[in-house]
C-alpha cells in the first residue's frame, strides 16, 4: 500500500509534456522542506491505498499521461516500481525531488528537480542522479533569484546529464525576463517555461 494525499485531472503545467491533460497521483509524504513548496498540505495528510486501487484509476483515465508526483513519491520506492510495472498503455511520469536515487527506476518520463540556493535545501542534491538521466527524462530548474541560476549553471557544467532542461521562475517570485537575459547572456540550452496550471483565468 501505497500513502496517497490526492488523485485528480488538470492539465500538465509543467516541463516538455505541458498542456496534456493529465491524470496525478500525489504521494504523501517528503523528506524536504523547500521554502518556496506549493505542496505543503501534502507533507502528512493521505489515506493508505491499495495497488488495486490505484491500478483501477489509472485504467479508468481517459488520458495517456499519468503523473506519479508528492510530496517525494521515492520514499515509497519499493512499492513505486512495483506499481509501475503494473500499468500497461500509459505514459508515466514520476516527479522526484532530486535528493533519492533514481538509477533503478523505470519509467516514460523522470522529471527530477535540481533544488537551488532559495529552496534552502540544495545541499541535499544527489548530483549523482544526473548521469543516470537519460533524453526523454527532464531536468527542472525553479529559479527564485541570479544566485539560483548562476549555481545552477555551475552545477550543470561539472555534472552532465543527457536530459533537457527545464527552467521555470517561483510563481509570482521572480521575472521571466531575467531569466531570458540570462540564457541569453550565457548562451544555455535550457527550455523556459512557466507554471501553467496556475494560469486559471488566461
Amino acid at each position: 500500500m501505497i500513502k496517497i494525499n490526492e488523485i485528480f485531472y488538470d492539465i500538465e503545467g509543467e516541463g516538455k509534456n505541458s498542456g496534456f491533460l493529465t491524470l496525478f497521483i500525489r504521494v504523501s509524504g517528503c523528506n524536504l522542506r523547500c521554502k518556496w513548496c506549493d505542496t505543503k498540505y501534502a507533507y502528512y495528510k493521505g489515506k493508505y491505498r491499495t495497488f488495486k486501487y490505484l491500478i483501477n484509476k489509472i485504467k479508468n483515465s481517459p488520458f495517456k499521461h499519468i503523473n506519479i508526483t508528492g510530496g517525494e513519491p521515492l520514499l515509497y520506492k519499493k512499492e513505486i516500481k512495483k506499481l509501475i510495472k503494473l500499468i500497461k498503455n500509459k505514459y508515466i511520469t514520476i516527479e522526484t525531488n532530486g535528493s533519492i536515487p533514481i538509477r533503478d527506476i523505470k519509467v516514460n518520463n523522470i522529471s527530477m528537480d535540481l533544488k537551488l540556493p532559495s529552496s534552502n535545501e540544495h545541499k541535499k542534491m544527489l548530483f549523482e542522479n544526473l548521469k543516470y538521466l537519460k533524453e526523454k527524462d527532464q531536468v527542472k530548474l525553479v529559479i527564485g533569484s541570479k544566485n539560483d541560476m548562476i549555481y545552477a549553471k555551475k552545477i550543470l557544467k561539472k555534472y552532465k546529464t543527457k536530459a533537457p532542461i527545464i527552467v521555470q521562475p517561483v510563481y509570482k517570485k521572480f521575472s521571466i525576463e531575467k531569466i531570458k537575459k540570462f540564457i541569453l547572456k550565457n548562451k544555455l540550452e535550457w527550455k523556459l517555461s512557466i507554471q501553467l496550471h496556475k494560469l486559471k483565468n488566461y
